[in-house]
């Protein structure tokens, strides 16, 4: 901000929203300006609880909402970056979504009750899903008509350290409907679905093979055996990521690193369908020592 100016908000952020927060048109929220000191700044608003915000919410007129998610004046911008990539440097683009239907359910409930909503009230939160599904039905049809593409990165965060966050019944029964839907859209487009979900999602794999994913990340190894679901499910999922960000590249030695990072890409690569990465964004507690090391790897095996 202090580079920029306020008007980088303005200039920058997406209009319809800035001009809602400056009229003061949502209710219950403020913007919260974002900066971490590196000229990267985002803005954000708090989520109200669920019982300050329900008698707000219903008195909305739902259905005028969805068409609001098209015409944003992004999708244009977006369609340039994709040609000038595509034709400049013949990259494989991907159109990154993040937030499923599941992930903008609890954030609209809060997780603890989200949960608890599809255990004790799996009407009521089977209906927020389906709302949600169909907005971004919505975003995908407006994004799948860039010719650019190749594929889509859908994030949808099912999995805790140890398993799903749910039962794999509750899964099958109110998420996996909702993700068919839009895995089947975009390949009716004839790209390729990318998903990501952290933490140990073991227990879905086979469904999600079933589903027609193509790629899965970030494969924790904190999490899930990953040279297991290589065995088990390589020859139809490609997999991207694997290399440990809890422990080895922030706290192992440059030695072990490499170590780990080769061990990694000798197996995972065995019959193609995988792409070498940290399984996690590389933080800032991780030596400069450690992430040479890791790219000195990544060049060496060409990934």
């Amino acid at each position: 901000n202090a580079k920029y100016g306020d008007m980088l908000l303005k200039d920058y952020y997406n209009k319809d929203i800035m001009s809602a927060y400056e009229k003061n048109l949502i209710s219950k929220c403020d913007a919260i300006y974002l900066s971490i000191g590196n000229h990267a700044i985002g803005v954000s608003a708090p989520w109200w609880t669920w019982y300050d915000a329900k008698n707000y919410c219903a008195s909305l007129d739902a259905p005028e909402y969805l068409p609001k998610t098209k015409g944003t004046g992004s999708y244009s911008q977006y369609e340039e970056y994709a040609k000038f990539l595509k034709e400049n440097f013949g990259c494989y683009v991907t159109v990154f979504i993040w937030g499923s239907h599941f992930e903008k359910a609890y954030f609209a409930r809060g997780i603890e009750n989200f949960l608890a909503d599809m255990a004790c009230s799996p009407q009521t939160a089977q209906q927020l899903l389906n709302y949600i599904i169909r907005k971004n039905m919505v975003m995908l049809e407006n994004l799948l008509t860039n010719e650019y593409i190749d594929g889509v990165l859908l994030g949808s965060d099912w999995g805790s350290q140890k398993s799903l966050l749910m039962s794999p019944s509750s899964w099958k029964e109110m998420i996996k409907p909702g993700e068919q839907k839009e895995y089947d859209l975009i390949h009716s487009y004839e790209l390729d679905v990318w998903v990501h979900s952290c933490g140990n999602v073991r227990q879905i794999l086979p469904d999600l093979c079933e589903m027609g994913v193509d790629v899965l990340n970030p494969i924790q190894p904190e999490c899930m055996d990953i040279f297991e679901i290589k065995k088990s499910f390589g020859e139809k999922l490609a997999f991207w990521g694997g290399i440990s960000t809890q422990q080895t590249l922030p706290y192992g030695s440059a030695k072990q690193v490499s170590h780990e990072a080769e061990r990694i890409i000798l197996a995972m690569s065995e019959n193609g369908g995988y792409i070498a990465a940290p399984s996690q964004e590389v933080q800032d507690d991780v030596p400069y020592e450690n992430i040479k090391a890791l790219i000195d790897v990544l060049k060496h095996y060409g990934t």
